[in-house]
């Protein structure tokens, strides 16, 4: 990818980022865009939104129902030669990482394998 398309995709993550935070209320739920893509004619872009706390299901649903309020209110601070149709993505992958180091907690939770061998241990001696 060039670095122009990188700058281009940076830049609509930025603006589409800053509306959804400012026009569109979430409650209990965190809505972040973490990244876009456009496609190299600047017709389409894929925005990839991360959910927490909440279904993803319907804040897709608001934001593609609202895709061109949004399309509208960020090509009013970025010009392009086109503008970009923007279609919502979710992206799973946050979700996984606070799994990941829930997981990570519970494991750690576990006995220790020298622990339990320890205590087998003093049985022995015991009995």
């Amino acid at each position: 990818m060039s670095k122009r398309m990188e700058r281009v995709d940076e830049l609509l993550k930025r603006e589409v980022s800053t509306v959804i935070q400012r026009d569109f209320e979430w409650k209990g739920i965190l809505v972040t865009v973490s990244a876009v893509e456009v496609t190299k004619d600047l017709k389409e872009a894929k925005v990839w939104v991360s959910v927490l706390g909440g279904g993803a299901e319907p804040v897709l649903e608001k934001l593609s129902r609202k895709a061109g309020f949004v399309q509208s209110k960020v090509m009013k601070r970025v010009t392009l030669r086109n503008t970009p149709v923007l279609s919502f993505r979710h992206d799973a992958s946050a979700e996984r990482g606070v799994d990941m180091v829930n997981l990570l907690e519970e494991v750690d939770q576990l006995p220790k394998a020298e622990d339990a061998e320890g205590d087998d241990d003093e049985a022995d001696l015991r009995g």
